[in-house]
């Protein structure tokens, strides 16, 4: 793999090289498509199997197209290294060593690939890129940096406002992954909303197929997972609310422990604190630096998936967990309902009692779990990589036109 990527190293840093297959490109494909690619290189969650999703389904349905995915450097992972095997996926790395390359410097090497148009994947693109004639496109994930600045170092927060206002106004094109956040870039910075388009996420094809019972019996070895259990996924930090599920859990039949899989943040503490305070130490099993190929099947053998996080940009976990036929109890108050639908659970993020209701009352009826589980499949396939990557180059040729 490292070779692979030395190879892409050195045909992006050469000039020679470059201009030579340049006019096999122009004569090979249709439309040649740039992409801020620092996460899609570098991450091995959140942002970057977003990134990395979005631009492989984009190769995979749509293979006339170059794909040209620009960072300042590249991560050696089996997840990178597999996405940037696909032939019309191209590593783009900079020219010059500008710290401002990602920012500025990296419009001169758009439009030396004669790219047509860019699409900033984590609410940015390149400053002056409306003075050429490439379009482009930026995706705003959330503004929970503005909703609720008390989770934000303040220096963050306003890096974070100025690029994200500043990308809104300059794209040809903005895409928010729920209407919750087309709501808040209407509120927040005066968009017109006939700017924006609402675009969902899917989650990885990975968590659409249900594992043999072969493969499930060895995760649950390997984890040393119980028999029944409730499941949370996610960065453990305040936003997201673990503390909730650990009240919630002291009401919770007994049979049943709660797995959390997430990094820790120092929310951790607070979290350890309320377990001590309610004796729950056996009950709850923390899991970390999970394989990713494991974790469609650690969802796959859970009783409920619970969410109670106070404010999300659209939530995939919930996605991976209706994928994974689990019946799902969230939060109210942002945009989990679109994610879950109709037929899952919605609780107040900060009543421990109902959440434990609501918990108790699918544990309890198995007609109910049918339903959920059932309903919920049908529902996510709104979401389902093949419609939200057409709906993606549909609005890409509207930009165009």
């Amino acid at each position: 793999m490292k070779a692979e990527n030395e190879n892409k190293i050195q045909k992006a840093e050469s000039p020679e090289l470059e201009q030579s297959s340049f006019g096999l490109s122009a004569l090979s494909f249709k439309l040649k498509i740039g992409y801020d690619g620092k996460r899609a290189a570098n991450n091995l969650t959140g942002l970057g199997n977003y990134s990395r999703s979005l631009i492989e389904h984009l190769a995979g349905q749509y293979p006339e197209n170059q794909y040209l995915v620009y960072s300042p450097k590249i991560k050696s992972a089996k997840q990178i290294d597999t996405f940037f095997k696909n032939d019309n996926i191209e590593l783009k790395l900079p020219r010059d060593t500008h710290f401002l390359w990602r920012t500025l410097n990296v419009v001169r090497d758009l439009l030396r690939d004669h790219v047509q148009i860019f699409h900033g994947l984590s609410h940015e693109i390149p400053f002056y890129i409306e003075h050429t004639p490439i379009k482009s496109v930026v995706t705003i994930h959330d503004l929970i940096f503005l909703r609720f600045p008390e989770y934000y170092k303040f220096i963050d927060r306003k890096l974070y406002e100025w690029k994200s206002k500043s990308a809104c106004k300059r794209a040809n094109r903005i895409i928010a992954i729920s209407e919750k956040t087309k709501q808040d870039i209407v509120e927040f910075y005066g968009i017109n909303q006939d700017k924006i388009e609402v675009i969902y996420q899917s989650c990885d094809d990975s968590f659409k197929t249900a594992f043999p019972e072969l493969t499930l019996n060895k995760i649950r070895a390997a984890y040393a997972l119980p028999e029944n259990y409730i499941l949370n996924v996610g960065t453990i930090e305040s936003r997201k609310n673990l503390k909730l599920i650990v009240k919630a859990l002291k009401q919770v039949k007994p049979g049943y422990k709660l797995v959390v899989i997430g990094k820790r943040t120092s929310y951790f503490k607070v979290v350890e604190q309320e377990i001590e305070l309610l004796d729950l130490k056996d009950r709850i099993i923390f899991l970390t630096n999970i394989p990713f190929a494991d974790l469609p099947g650690i969802y796959q053998m859970a009783s409920v998936f619970v969410y109670p996080s106070f404010y999300e940009g659209f939530g995939i976990p919930i996605i991976e967990a209706l994928y994974s036929s689990v019946p799902v109890v969230a939060a109210t108050g942002s945009c989990l309902e679109e994610a879950g639908g109709p037929n899952s659970v919605y609780v107040s993020p900060n009543d421990a009692d109902q959440l434990a209701a609501s918990i108790n009352s699918i544990l309890a009826n198995p007609s109910l779990q049918i339903e959920m589980k059932a309903k919920g499949l049908e529902f996510v396939q709104k979401f389902n990589s093949p419609l939200v990557t057409q709906q993606l180059m549909n609005c890409y040729q509207k930009v165009l036109a």
